[in-house]
């Protein structure tokens, strides 16, 4: 499997820059976002056949906080991203995935700007959220 997804575009973060903050995961949260990169991104970069960025990606607990997450974000886990597609819109995105087959735990419209997507592996809910 050829993976189109760079640790750098995982982790990095505006807010942790601008604050002078290390946003380097621990072991728990690099195997959460492998999993999440090889079961879910992955297999949706190959199916969407287009470039997938990443806006948002793993947040330790104070950029969690600094850019407002909720307390359990599953980006403070390695477990979420949040993504655009250029040309898709978020509900285009989401239908996709949805009938794409690919394993998610939740796809969420976040104000049609961008799609949160996680993976829990063994925990899928399937949850599809518009906020």
């Amino acid at each position: 499997m050829n993976l189109n997804f760079s640790m750098s575009e995982l982790i990095h973060s505006d807010c942790a820059v601008k604050n002078n903050i290390n946003n380097m995961p621990d072991i728990f949260a690099l195997d959460n976002m492998l999993n999440l990169v090889v079961y879910c991104l992955q297999p949706l970069r190959d199916k969407i056949a287009k470039p997938i960025i990443i806006t948002s990606g793993f947040r330790n607990s104070l950029v969690n906080s600094l850019v407002g997450g909720v307390n359990n974000s599953q980006h403070t886990k390695g477990q979420a991203v949040d993504i655009v597609v250029d040309g898709m819109k978020p509900v285009e995105i989401i239908e996709f995935v949805k009938l794409s087959g690919i394993e998610f735990d939740q796809l969420i419209n976040e104000n049609n700007q961008w799609v949160h997507i996680s993976f829990s592996k063994g925990h899928n809910r399937k949850q599809i959220l518009n906020l």
